[in-house]
């Protein structure tokens, strides 16, 4: 145990975010640099070292939280970076980007708050990058079999990452004209900066990773000539058809889809433009969909310099504290208050939108909603609720329905689809077709960056199984297990 009084000796501290006037002057990560290191040996001798640890269930990944947060506490970091890389290969993406549902698990949050799970996870693994400790894996000897990976997102980079360790010659293979999936173009700098990309697709290079960037499988390359050129296929494309609005005035300029909008604001910080096609510039904002890729729309467009922004969801509010049918240890759906919120905007719960109203060249300019509530478990519409907002830029965020089956991915394949739209497949996350196999979002639908790249990491384990009868790969998860993260 770090601190056996640590908890009663230290409240929770967070990272410090940088002054609202700052940040939306620039595309920074939003956070204080370096404000972490000071306070992080108190914070991690806060755990407890449970005799059942739950925030190991709450994490897909199994992340040895416990361990790690004794390493932290003592600052022992070469330590605590081995213990943290041996459940996940990307610490510094979940560190950033995960909600925590670990934290959500956390014995202390009974009745204090919890252990700052995630930020000893980012400072663990910085400490990790600027000590030198992270270094290339490269295998002792090849095996002789290929695999081919189709999308770089956390899913196949782990699944790639874990499979060359293992000795299998590995291709990743993206669509994009860089590496990161929706890491690269879905996620902001503000939220993460790209170099914690770049210097992990480094770290994948000199291990042996052979990536392919603007190749696209299905279309470019035909998905029944990449099975026969390769001993095994990895598909972890995502779930990127995105949830329309199919209302009156969708057609009209100015509304897009969140994955039209934010990877343009992205590729001028990749230096691929000047300005970017699609600017909040001057213009009212409204943001359709109340979750973390609808608050990133609103970061996006404080920063280019939005006339106003205003962030609609369709449900109610969420409270701030449990409610009763959401008990610890299970993740719990709260009202949140993201960095992007924090810097400004209105968010408008219970309204659903009607139509959208244009000028006579086309282009929107108001938003129609009507308020909605719950009457016999059904959303309804409230009569006399109808009024219009002012909107020149829209965004539809409201999530995801399945992987893309446009470009000919799942019918060359002759794949196999659940109930729900995704990939099927078994327990070691091979589908219907032997050696072709799926992780993440494709097989799994829309879910978080930890289930990702435990997937990912499990789809590896299946596959270095099929290729050569056993494996020393982590044990998988089961596909279907959602654990009490969902």
């Amino acid at each position: 145990m770090a601190d056996p009084k640590g908890f009663l000796n230290h409240g929770r501290e967070v990272a410090k975010t940088r002054p609202v006037g700052e940040r939306v002057r620039d595309w920074n990560e939003v956070y204080v640099p370096g404000s972490l290191l000071p306070i992080i040996s108190k914070q991690a001798s806060r755990c407890m070292d449970c005799g059942i640890p739950f925030c190991h269930n709450g994490c897909p990944l199994g992340n040895l939280i416990p361990e790690w947060n004794d390493y932290a506490y003592r600052e022992d970091w070469s330590a605590a970076q081995e213990r943290l890389h041996a459940t996940n290969n990307f610490p510094e993406f979940t560190g950033r980007l995960c909600p925590a549902p670990c934290e959500s698990a956390c014995v202390l949050g009974i009745n204090q708050p919890a252990v700052t799970i995630k930020n000893v996870e980012v400072s663990i693994i910085d400490q990790a990058w600027d000590r030198g400790d992270v270094a290339p894996q490269a295998p002792e000897r090849l095996s002789g079999k290929t695999v081919a990976v189709i999308g770089s997102g956390p899913a196949g980079l782990a699944a790639a990452q874990q499979l060359t360790r293992a000795g299998h010659t590995v291709a990743v293979y993206e669509r994009a004209d860089r590496i990161g999936g929706l890491l690269r173009y879905g996620i902001p700098e503000f939220k993460m900066e790209k170099r914690h990309i770049n210097r992990r697709i480094e770290q994948m290079r000199a291990e042996g990773t052979k990536f392919r960037t603007g190749v696209e499988i299905g279309r470019d390359i035909d998905a029944a000539k990449l099975r026969k050129r390769y001993d095994a296929v990895v598909i972890a494309a995502g779930a990127t058809t995105a949830r329309d609005l199919p209302v009156p005035g969708r057609e009209l300029k100015g509304v897009y889809q969140a994955m039209e909008y934010l990877p343009l604001a992205n590729k001028v910080q990749e230096g691929d433009y000047v300005t970017t096609p699609v600017s909040a510039e001057g213009k009212h904002v409204v943001v359709i969909g109340g979750g973390d890729t609808g608050a990133d729309c609103v970061g996006t467009a404080h920063r280019q310099g939005a006339a106003s922004v205003t962030q609609l969801e369709i449900m109610p509010r969420p409270g701030e504290e449990r409610n009763a049918g959401q008990p610890w240890p299970t993740f719990p759906m709260l009202y949140k208050v993201t960095s992007a919120h924090e810097e400004g905007g209105e968010r408008v719960y219970s309204v659903s939108t009607t139509h959208f109203e244009g000028d006579e060249d086309g282009n929107v300019q108001y938003l129609h909603l009507i308020e909605v509530e719950f009457i016999d478990g059904k959303l309804t519409q409230k009569p006399g609720t109808e009024r219009k907002i002012p909107a020149q830029l829209v965004t539809l965020a409201m999530g995801f329905t399945g992987t893309d089956q446009d470009n000919g991915l799942v019918s060359q394949f002759a794949l196999d689809l659940d109930a729900r739209g995704n990939v099927a497949r078994d327990d070691e996350f091979q589908t219907n077709v032997p050696g072709v196999f799926v992780a993440g979002d494709a097989g799994r639908g829309q879910s978080l960056i930890v289930w990702a790249i435990a997937e990912g990491r499990s789809a590896a384990r299946g596959v270095d199984r099929f290729l050569t009868g056993v494996s020393e790969l982590p044990a998988p998860i089961r596909p279907t297990d959602r654990s009490l993260t969902v």
